[in-house]
């Protein structure tokens, strides 16, 4: 029996995002948007539906004043990123 993919990160630039993410401790948006190629208002609205599923934590802040926005995976996030990796894996050695 497969398990469902999670949906939401089931989308190309959300698990870039992810993927991304696991690697760093935190990381700004600009980076996230160099990094995965996206556009700022694709990329935003992307960071806002992992947040919101508690997947992320996302800081807004300043630097002088020019406003900054960080993100960092969360423990949930790991686990959802985990879980989807292992139902890839079933899906492909079953």
């Amino acid at each position: 029996m497969f398990k469902d993919l999670d949906p939401l990160l089931h989308s190309q630039l959300r698990l870039a995002i992810m993927s991304l993410l696991l690697t760093v401790d935190s990381a700004e948006f600009t980076y996230i948007k160099e990094k995965t190629n996206s556009t700022a208002g694709n990329l935003s609205i992307q960071l806002d539906k992992l947040s919101d599923a508690g997947y992320l934590k996302v800081t807004k802040s300043f630097k002088g004043k020019k406003p900054v926005t960080t993100c960092s995976i969360t423990k949930a996030g790991i686990k959802a990123f985990e879980d989807y990796v292992n139902a890839l894996k079933a899906y492909i050695q079953p």
